[in-house]
């Protein structure tokens, strides 16, 4: 996994705006607890993210990498192929995957190791959850993020660092 490119300042840039300074969240520098907080984003934040929720802005302004997991990038432009704002919300998200300390990422062999030990673990417990959220957990596990997600469905997984 190749670190998206790191951000020396802070941008005040706001997802879904346009190139004319319109604000749009950023993604800035920050240390938590002495360490760089490295951010997986889910869908549900991003989206938030693109309303322009304050906190989610925050968190998202902590966060010296931002990583869209290509399940997210996937069920994003699934929402915009049956939206009526398809090509708008295609050119936001463009826009915040060419910021600094923004990039997809993608699943490899290993990721799939993740993977099964997910599953596993779930049903062991008997706690199912949706195969997108599997593969969302394995990848953060796997490149040791913090998941910033509404969904419920992750609370199975305590190993999972979330905010």
């Amino acid at each position: 996994m190749n670190a998206p490119s790191q951000r020396k300042t802070p941008l005040t840039r706001r997802c879904g705006s346009d190139q004319n300074g319109a604000a749009q969240p950023s993604v800035g520098p920050c240390v938590e607890r002495g360490r760089r907080m490295r951010l997986a984003l889910d869908t549900n934040r991003y989206t938030d993210l693109c309303r322009g929720e304050p906190s989610v802005i925050e968190t998202v302004e902590l966060a010296n990498e931002v990583w869209l997991p290509f399940i997210v990038v996937g069920e994003l432009r699934a929402g915009f192929a049956v939206g009526t704002q398809g090509t708008r919300n295609e050119a936001a998200l463009g826009r915040f995957l060419l910021k600094p300390g923004v990039a997809i990422l993608y699943a490899d062999d290993q990721t799939t190791q993740h993977y099964a030990a997910v599953y596993r673990q779930l049903r062991r417990q008997g706690t199912p959850i949706p195969t997108n959220n599997m593969w969302i957990a394995a990848l953060v596990l796997q490149h040791s993020l913090v998941l910033f997600a509404r969904d419920a469905h992750f609370d199975a997984l305590p190993q999972l660092t979330r905010v």
